[in-house]
């Protein structure tokens, strides 16, 4: 792209981009704001006559290779926060904000704050992150098993000031003894992997995101099956767990909540497609 101003090589990177990605005119301006330093409101505004920056066109041809545009500049913005990303975590989705939504409708502002959030498999920390933003008086734990993503969520903590309210542990709730001296909490989020094996996966993620915080087995149930049976006894008596879950899973994992003890209200994301559960105690139920 020697020579194109950056109008240019945007309209060329979009038609390049357009065969292997639905946004491929957003991932070019993303790539560019990247290149140049600058967001994408100021490129427009101030950059669009500028020479390309010469790093654009690698840019361009690691996303042609199908690799995802936020680990290509290294972060995501998820419910308003800017968050750090690499290949150890899951991408943010904004269709995840629908668990965060739930959490705090389940816990308003206007009512006790809660005082102990747990998010199981934390990733980058998106979950536990925007709860504490939302809830200045609540104090969190985020676990995983990847070492990696822990560096990850604890980096992101720190950038948003909130290291002094949000811890970052490793743990797996699948090894007995995981949540051993944790206690019980107010509020517990969960993503977790819930893709079926053979799933036909679009190339940006099966390639990229890691394996292990995708897939659960031949029904992608298997997670559930582990995780929720163990809820009741992480849950204060009034507490409440919001989980994420894949859209055709809402009968399934809300089958597997009642077996555990616990009822379940559905919540749909933007697009109206079943996407978390908010778990509570069944009245005499386990625990």
């Amino acid at each position: 792209m020697t020579g194109m101003t950056v109008a240019e090589a945007l309209r060329d990177a979009a038609v390049r981009l357009a065969a292997g990605s639905d946004t491929a005119r957003l991932d070019a301006e993303v790539l560019m704001g990247h290149a140049l330093g600058c967001g994408r409101s100021d490129m427009v505004l101030r950059h669009m006559r500028d020479a390309a920056p010469e790093g654009f066109g690698a840019l361009v041809e690691r996303r042609m290779r199908h690799e995802p545009v936020a680990y290509i500049v290294g972060e995501q913005e998820f419910f308003g926060l800017s968050l750090r990303v690499t290949p150890d975590t899951l991408i943010p989705r904004g269709d995840s904000e629908t668990i965060v939504e739930a959490a705090l409708s389940a816990v308003p502002a206007s009512g006790p704050v809660p005082a102990r959030v747990l998010d199981c498999g934390t990733g980058t920390g998106a979950l536990l992150l925007a709860v504490l933003s939302a809830r200045p008086g609540a104090r969190g734990i985020g676990i995983d098993r990847s070492p990696g993503a822990l560096l990850v969520a604890a980096d992101n903590a720190a950038r948003l000031g909130l290291s002094d309210r949000g811890a970052m542990l490793l743990r797996d709730w699948t090894q007995a003894g995981w949540a051993d001296g944790l206690g019980l909490f107010d509020l517990v989020l969960a993503n977790p992997p819930y893709v079926e094996v053979d799933a036909n996966l679009a190339p940006d993620v099966r390639a990229f995101e890691p394996a292990g915080a995708l897939f659960a087995g031949p029904d992608g149930l298997d997670d559930y099956r582990i995780l929720l049976p163990q809820l009741p006894g992480l849950l204060t008596p009034d507490g409440v767990a919001v989980i994420e879950i894949g859209h055709t899973q809402a009968e399934a994992v809300t089958a597997i909540a009642m077996e555990a003890g616990m009822a379940a209200q559905l919540h749909l994301d933007l697009a109206g497609r079943p996407r978390a559960l908010a778990l509570s105690r069944q009245s005499g139920g386990a625990g």
